[in-house]
């Protein structure tokens, strides 16, 4: 059986063909069992089953961080761990930081608790994400992220900042052109993409090359974060703006 436990609850694959909940429950330690059948739309909404408890609110403990969210209502990427702990150690001191699609807080919260930037702006579209976003907040003691709920399309060319985030992978590339006329020069961008494999070190950075017109990009580092599916993977271009 697959499975992944977040916070005392756990998810587990929808080809489990069990029936003893209970047991499960008591085997991980949780207070509820969910299947999470897919992720949906611009606001990454859950589609959900609950098969045993009636809680979906937890608290997630990752690379020292706390993270309060609602599982029936926002996502949680366990895979994506590691890469938010590698952004978080790059951000240097005083820097100025917009983490696009922050979600609850998945880039942001480890920049705040890790890192010592200047500033955090945070920009989420779902109003659930964002009140967690909020709570996680409050909830990690920090006091240099500003939650802001909107559309990135529209929040971003309102800021400016010496790094940004782009931590989504479903048409990220149509905020390429925001993302980086809101770029400090010499500032870096963190873009995430699900590409073919054999288009992985051509086409993402070629889109970003695309959108910077006359700036000059220098890439430095193509980083795979996981298998999105057969043939296809989820990277995240390091690319600095000049």
């Amino acid at each position: 059986m697959k499975y992944k436990k977040i916070g005392d609850i756990l998810i587990i694959d929808k080809k489990y063909s069990g029936s003893d909940f209970e047991e499960l429950s008591l085997k991980h330690n949780v207070k509820t069992i969910m299947e999470i059948d897919h992720i949906q739309g611009t606001k990454r909404e859950p589609v959900y089953k609950v098969l045993y408890g009636d809680e979906t609110e937890t608290i997630n403990k990752e690379n020292g961080c706390l993270f309060k969210l609602d599982l029936s209502k926002v996502m949680w990427s366990k895979g994506n761990n590691n890469e938010r702990l590698r952004i978080a150690k790059l951000v240097e001191d005083d820097e100025t930081v917009i983490d696009m699609f922050a979600g609850i807080g998945y880039f942001s919260i480890p920049i705040g608790v890790h890192a010592n930037a200047k500033e955090i702006y945070s920009i989420e579209i779902n109003p659930n994400s964002y009140y967690y976003l909020c709570e996680n907040i409050k909830l990690n003691k920090v006091n240099n992220i500003t939650p802001i709920l909107g559309d990135c399309m529209v929040e971003t060319p309102k800021l400016k900042a010496d790094r940004i985030i782009m931590g989504y992978v479903k048409t990220t590339h149509h905020y390429l052109n925001v993302a980086i006329d809101s770029l400090n020069k010499g500032g870096v961008i963190h873009y995430h993409e699900t590409v073919p494999e054999k288009l992985m070190e051509t086409r993402p950075i070629e889109r970003i090359q695309a959108q910077a017109g006359n700036r000059d990009v220098e890439l430095l580092k193509i980083n795979k974060i996981k298998k999105y599916a057969p043939g296809v993977e989820h990277v995240v271009i390091d690319a600095r703006i000049n």
